[in-house]
């Protein structure tokens, strides 16, 4: 057996920016057209009026202060509200995995490691590209990796859920190392027409590199332990998938292509099975709650994050204990957490111990637990 380690991480940011109040003033354009367009419906009481947002609102709900995109133009269009992006050829790279392969190379310098040291890559992502070629292969191509990758999806979870199915294979021998990437356009999902949910998610690409420990060459963690869990529910979901075509007519207009959730159902019913799920993974690894030096979580909602920080360590996390970059990037699903480990892991001292956790649609829960070396 063998000691999985993260040795290296690398976080792709768009270079545009979308801020609560430009994405305010697009979203209150757009209710303004369209309650003009159906005044007559909603004068007669057929078709609810479109409510504005606000600044205030946003970041009341979410403690989001801007989110990074691919295209901001699109989405701040009140008559498209969607990005805009080109049609790549067959023989182009595919735009996650360009996005990837910049994080890939990021997490590989990081470590002081090359392509020729991997010997696989996931793809684990909220959403997929296309169907196939795997996304993970293409990535693989593009930098030149022997071996193997292949893609997953367990939503906002998918970045542990990928570490831990790399981490099993470390250390049971079959592989030497593998980079788990997490490329995430979150924009291309998101109804922005929707002023419940317009706000929350933005674009983003990480990757972690996982070795042996014994292959690290600088400063790495080790894997201690992780632990995944699933429990179905229908309060986050997205209808969109290869069968769409098949469905009656109108599909193009149905809502739940897009990204939906009961937020409510998702606060009352998530949060204690995810606090149960760390409390449980900590208990069975001897880990206290003054033990975690750091608490690196799923960056969905400020609100969220703070209760399950709270109920972690027993107490109102000090300043830094518990690191949020929503506010800056909004929630990437499965790369929120890593985006959090990776911009915030690199002060803590020789033995420090950390848990970095992600949750979403599913449900889905994945913890791991992490100790420095170096």
């Amino acid at each position: 057996m063998y000691t999985p380690a993260i040795t290296g991480t690398g976080v792709f940011t768009p270079d545009q920016v979308i801020t609560n109040a430009e994405l305010v003033e697009s979203f209150n354009a757009y209710a303004d057209l369209y309650n003009a367009e159906n005044a007559a419906a909603i004068e007669a009481g057929d078709l609810p009026a479109k409510e504005h947002s606000s600044e205030g609102f946003i970041y009341k709900a979410s403690g989001i202060e801007q989110r990074y995109v691919i295209d901001k133009e699109g989405i701040l269009d009140p008559k498209v509200m969607h990005p805009l992006l080109r049609q790549r050829s067959d023989e182009e790279p595919g735009l996650m995995a360009e996005m990837a392969l910049d994080a890939a190379k990021k997490a590989l310098k990081a470590a002081g490691k090359t392509a020729q040291d991997v010997d696989a890559v996931i793809c684990a992502a909220s959403n997929l590209e296309r169907a196939y070629p795997a996304v993970a292969i293409e990535i693989q191509d593009l930098l030149g990796i022997n071996g193997f990758a292949f893609d997953m999806n367990v939503a906002c979870s998918s970045a542990t859920f990928g570490i831990q199915a790399a981490a099993d294979m470390i250390r049971s021998g079959s592989i030497r190392s593998a980079l788990v990437v997490n490329p995430e356009i979150c924009s291309a999902h998101l109804e922005w027409r929707d002023r419940d949910c317009h706000f929350i998610f933005g674009d983003v690409a990480t990757a972690v590199l996982m070795e042996r420990a014994e292959d690290a060459t600088g400063t790495y963690f080790e894997i201690k332990s992780t632990r995944c869990a699933t429990e179905f529910s229908n309060n986050i979901r997205n209808n969109n998938g290869f069968l769409r075509r098949s469905r009656p007519d109108g599909v193009a207009d149905r809502r739940d292509m897009q990204f939906m959730q009961n937020g409510r159902k998702v606060f009352k019913e998530v949060l204690p099975m995810v606090s149960e799920h760390i409390a449980n993974h900590m208990a069975d690894n001897d880990v206290e709650a003054d033990d975690l030096k750091r608490v690196w979580l799923h960056q969905a909602n400020k609100s969220m994050n703070d209760f399950i920080g709270k109920k972690v360590l027993g107490r109102t996390p000090e300043p830094g204990e518990q690191p949020n970059i929503l506010q800056d990037y909004a929630n990437t699903s499965s790369a929120g957490s890593i985006i959090a480990f990776s911009k915030y892991s690199s002060d803590l001292k020789d033995g420090d111990t950390g848990l970095i956790c992600s949750f979403g649609a599913g449900y889905s829960v994945g913890s791991v637990i992490v100790q420095k070396h170096g």
